[in-house]
């Protein structure tokens, strides 16, 4: 239908595999895994242990102007967030979201973690997330973006870590009721 050959499919279906997003089922094919409320819990866990002080870390860089500035380039991110969580458009906020907290978190220089914090995201990312719309919820997570920016540029490194830890704690929250609904 869309003029792709099986090879590119499957090769593309093969990485979801790899990233733990889709599982092989012999003699059937593949489908999308399914994530137990123990699994998202863990994956929550490590955010806080990972972005609560690197987060932090940023605020106590924030001195520098590089720093800053770049802090400050993450303001048009943060209003996009807001925009896309009014319009319930759930797959432009995640794409927002993530480049956010990716690019919130690189200012600290360590690569590693960005990289474990973007691995989890993608395997959680739209895990509960219409309920989260429809509780009318989304929107008070997107609007916590600007008001890290600002604590970041303040310096002041222990409220910005209390809501990092706030706002991973609002993922938290809606998977254990996503997942006391399945």
């Amino acid at each position: 239908m869309f003029g792709v050959s099986a090879t590119p499919v499957r090769e593309a279906i093969l990485d979801l595999v790899r990233e733990g997003l889709v599982e092989v089922q012999r003699n059937k094919g593949f489908r999308v895994t399914d994530l137990s409320e123990e699994q998202l819990d863990e994956f929550a866990q490590v955010r806080l242990m990972l972005e609560v002080p690197t987060m932090g870390l940023v605020a106590s860089l924030a001195r520098d102007s590089a720093v800053a500035a770049n802090l400050e380039g993450l303001r048009p991110g943060a209003e996009g967030i807001v925009r896309a969580a009014a319009a319930s458009d759930l797959v432009r906020f995640i794409e927002l979201d993530t480049e956010f907290h990716a690019h919130f978190l690189s200012l600290a220089g360590n690569s590693e973690v960005v990289r474990i914090v973007r691995d989890l995201r993608n395997r959680s990312r739209l895990y509960g997330l219409d309920a989260v719309a429809r509780a009318g919820i989304l929107g008070r997570n997107a609007e916590e973006h600007s008001e890290m920016i600002d604590l970041a540029l303040s310096g002041d490194r222990e409220k910005l870590e209390a809501l990092v830890a706030r706002h991973i704690g609002h993922v938290r929250n809606l998977w254990a009721g996503v997942a006391d609904k399945s």
